[in-house]
């Protein structure tokens, strides 16, 4: 079955991966109806205008950088480079050290670099901005932000020398499981809570949506948990006090695009 579906995911159409990420946000925009954690005031479909321009912004960057992450791929496992080729291992564990460190490079490393770099932090602030957090937000990101996450994406293909089907297992996981911690749902809290031991859950998440300082800068990963755990980033706090956006950008104008784009070049807005 392994076999099967390394197979499918070394020749999945580029519809097929369209399909994932559209029937990702689609399901998890039903259940954000029907048990949803805040009840937001809004219009669903005004407020995703926006995420959705830059979800697609960011599509068109990862399919310019596919062709260098192809290569890096092929050139990786023709050469033997990378952590999987230290030692043999068996192809259920070859593929969990892969996911594990494209997700600590490609996800955690550049997250947690963006939230220390003052230049990355103003690309960045734009995914933090959002005052109304579901499921459209887990791609709100600059165009320059999407540039930054394809070239850690290519790290970690060679930090790992992870072969083209690890990298789509990889990057269909992580549109799936963003989209699920970003979803405005609410989950009993321990279901939650045991969640959150392997996989970033929506709680977990949110938290590091918080408007301040210091949660703000707690909770990085993408997909597995435990980096935060491993590197002192996680954080706790009850859901129902979290604030969504940013103390530093004006709450009423997360949907004004010209505003959005321009934050990085915007020397009056503050990064700490």
């Amino acid at each position: 079955m392994l076999e099967s579906l390394t197979h499918y995911f070394d020749t999945i159409p580029s519809s097929h991966r369209a399909l994932i990420l559209a029937g990702g946000i689609a399901f998890f925009w039903i259940i954000e109806g029907i048990i949803p954690l805040f009840q937001f005031k809004y219009v669903k479909w005004k407020h995703a205008k926006i995420n959705l321009l830059f979800t697609l912004t960011t599509v068109i960057i990862n399919f310019a950088f596919a062709f260098a992450l192809v290569k890096a791929s092929d050139w990786a496992v023709a050469n033997q480079f990378g952590v999987l080729y230290w030692f043999p291992m068996p192809l259920w564990l070859f593929a969990l050290v892969g996911l594990l460190l494209l997700d600590l490079v490609g996800a955690y490393l550049i997250h947690l670099i963006e939230h220390k770099i003052k230049v990355l932090w103003k690309f960045h602030m734009i995914h933090h901005a959002d005052t109304m957090v579901d499921t459209t937000t887990a791609n709100r990101h600059h165009p320059g932000e999407s540039v930054f996450r394809a070239i850690f994406a290519i790290i970690g293909i060679f930090v790992c020398g992870a072969p083209m089907w690890l990298v789509m297992v990889y990057q269909s996981a992580s549109a799936l499981l963003s989209q699920f911690n970003h979803a405005n749902i609410n989950l009993p809290a321990w279901l939650d809570r045991g969640i959150s031991w392997l996989i970033v859950s929506p709680n977990m998440h949110k938290i590091h949506h918080h408007y301040v300082r210091p949660q703000t800068d707690t909770n990085y990963g993408n997909i597995f948990s435990i980096w935060d755990r491993i590197f002192g980033t996680y954080h706790d706090m009850p859901a129902d006090q979290i604030q969504y956006g940013l103390d530093v950008l004006p709450l009423n104008n997360d949907s004004d695009l010209k505003f959005q784009i321009g934050i990085p070049f915007n020397k009056s807005i503050k990064t700490d």
